[in-house]
């Protein structure tokens, strides 16, 4: 149950959060209406638009909300940073995971900034939609959202004239997802965020530039990648699932990678050491292959495997790379607390300022639950009551 107590804590939570952005805001009357942008997002509503969030905020008509949106001044990167620290500050831990996902947003019409038909894992099919590149951050305190770009398809960045209907600067430029990725991963590091590893899916986790790089930043990664990966071996290469079709039995163990809604994930795993090449292996480093296998067959009667290219310095212990692949559940879970809770995917806005300025508010309110998680639990549960055929040539880990 909800007490005095609790709810005091809960709101000085957020006054505190609040009081971290205020400079960003350059009047007083966007900060105020960003303060009830930000309430509205955390209330019970069904829908957090423009309209609802006016009504919540008592005006009469949505305009000071869109307003807020598309043309107040004030800087919606600094309040990202501002976010960032404040759950640095909250969340922090030296062996953090930085996790790089993408989500979709479905949208109607051409008009709205990067809207394409384009594929979209969270419809897992093509669809006219927006997406956005996101980077979590996650410890055994908690997680949450720090960071965001808008993906801009070719199809956007070849067409200015399209680009300036929708608000789009003149110097922002085609960039992969791969590439947004490496930029959010930057601005964390330049800043000073602790964390020991990066994790993604195999859209990232096969770009051998992204793996690269991460490498040259010297933090670990434990990424997907394809069943036909190229993989290092003694004498040349090989596959992925070649090699852990050649993975003893006594080379797989049963563990857990993190809990989930049903309580423990476990699997099969399997870590095969690969080659040290000193000119491309970091000093002190190692590369491993991390083999994920289901406990149950599928309708073929075969086991599920997924497939992940490591890297960190000498010493990372199996359970270590296995702690770490199960980390990367943490941005599927931001990504539907997000949207069910602060409707980070609510947004009717077409401008690409509009859309940071949205997905940064949502992510102020996303941050501050997440935070309330961790020091004020009660107070965030009642809240949320609320709303709803080769040899191996690798050396298997036994």
């Amino acid at each position: 149950m909800l007490t005095e107590e609790d709810l005091a804590a809960w709101t000085a939570g957020l006054d505190d959060l609040f009081g971290r952005v205020a400079g960003r805001f350059h009047r007083v009357e966007p900060r105020r209406r960003a303060r009830a942008y930000v309430r509205g997002l955390l209330a019970p509503l069904a829908g957090k638009n423009g309209w609802t969030l006016a009504e919540a905020a008592g005006d009469a008509t949505p305009d000071g909300m869109q307003r807020l949106l598309n043309a107040a001044s004030w800087d919606a990167d600094g309040v990202r940073d501002d976010v960032r620290d404040y759950a640095v500050e909250h969340l922090g831990e030296r062996d953090g995971v930085l996790v790089v996902d993408e989500t979709g947003f479905l949208k109607k019409g051409t008009g709205s900034a990067g809207v394409q038909r384009q594929y979209s894992g969270t419809a897992g099919r093509t669809e006219n939609c927006q997406l956005g590149v996101f980077l979590a951050y996650a410890t055994s305190k908690g997680r949450t959202l720090i960071d965001r770009e808008l993906y801009l398809p070719k199809s956007w960045t070849e067409d200015r004239d399209r680009c300036r209907d929708a608000a789009v600067p003149e110097e922002v430029e085609f960039a992969t997802k791969t590439v947004q990725a490496r930029q959010m991963l930057a601005r964390a590091l330049d800043a000073g965020v602790p964390a020991a590893w990066v994790t993604a899916d195999e859209a990232y986790g096969k770009d051998y530039k992204f793996r690269t790089w991460l490498e040259q930043q010297r933090i670990g990664y434990v990424v997907a990648v394809a069943c036909n990966q190229t993989i290092p071996a003694v004498g040349g290469t090989s596959r992925a699932d070649v090699l852990a079709a050649q993975a003893p039995d006594d080379a797989w163990k049963r563990r857990s990678c993190g809990d989930g809604a049903k309580g423990p994930r476990l699997f099969d795993w399997a870590v095969a050491s690969l080659p040290v090449y000193e000119d491309t292996t970091p000093p002190g480093w190692r590369r491993w292959l991390l083999v994920r296998r289901s406990l149950t067959r599928n309708p073929k009667g075969e086991h599920e495997l997924a497939y992940y290219l490591c890297c960190a310095p000498s010493g990372t212990t199996d359970d270590d790379l296995i702690r770490v692949a199960g980390a990367r559940w943490a941005v599927e879970d931001c990504f539907q607390t997000a949207k069910t809770e602060v409707g980070l995917d609510h947004y009717q806005v077409r401008r690409y300022d509009a859309w940071y300025r949205h997905i940064t508010l949502a992510m102020l309110a996303h941050t501050y639950l997440a935070v309330t998680a961790a020091i004020a639990p009660k107070a965030l549960a009642a809240a949320s009551s609320r709303s709803h055929s080769e040899r191996s040539s690798v050396s298997w880990h036994t």
